[in-house]
């Protein structure tokens, strides 16, 4: 089983989950972390793993903030054991994530975090116990029925105007509808997977995360 990296380190291992074991990443800072960071994926049926391009990224700017970042596969993708749950069961993924961390580390939790479909499991489990940070980008609404949940978490929200995956005029205003208001930024002319974009969405989520405790 995985143990917690060094500074500086970069690791590759799996931990228990709810479902059988859970494949994880984890990348830490030279200086050692401040705290942690939990990256969650996309849609596990549609391509989405702990490898893509805007996770990891979200990652790297994790790192950069001074926290160790963990990125994982939810049940059934890659060597992560189970099958997809519609949401249910792959917020439970997550919640082992972090528990695993906080304990195999000592370290605080800073913030939760997700693209698209992991922005929405992100944020149900940011509305059961809420970190000091939550980072979403390509937010969906639609996973929600009737008005979105606000954690107390300071909350940063990043969508391209251009996204044609999901409803991106409906979830921008419904994230603009909550209060406490949640930061949320718009990349013109970006779509869904941030093409061309990515350097952008590091230096906003570095400059959000360097701000959290």
């Amino acid at each position: 089983m995985l143990e917690w990296p060094e500074a500086g380190e970069s690791v590759s291992g799996q931990i228990d989950g709810p479902a059988g074991d859970l494949q994880l990443d984890i990348d830490m800072p030279k200086d050692g972390p401040r705290g942690i960071a939990v990256v969650c994926h996309p849609h596990p049926q549609h391509g989405g793993t702990k490898d893509n391009k805007v996770v990891f990224m979200m990652a790297r700017a994790a790192v950069m903030a001074g926290l160790a970042a963990v990125r994982f596969n939810f049940r059934g993708v890659g060597s992560s054991q189970g099958s997809y749950d519609a949401g249910v069961g792959e917020v439970d993924d997550a919640a082992a994530v972090r528990d695993w961390a906080l304990e195999a580390s000592g370290l605080p939790l800073v913030a939760l975090s997700g693209f698209s479909f992991g922005s929405a499991v992100a944020l149900r489990l940011a509305e059961r116990d809420a970190p000091p940070s939550l980072v979403t980008v390509g937010f969906p609404s639609a996973y929600f029925d009737g008005a979105l949940p606000r954690p107390s978490s300071d909350w940063l929200a990043v969508f391209g105007d251009a996204d044609d995956v999901i409803d991106v005029d409906t979830s921008i205003a419904a994230v603009r509808e909550l209060e406490p208001a949640v930061d949320v930024q718009i990349l013109e002319g970006a779509g869904h997977f941030l093409h061309g974009r990515l350097t952008d969405l590091r230096k906003r989520v570095v400059a959000h995360l360097s701000e959290s405790n």
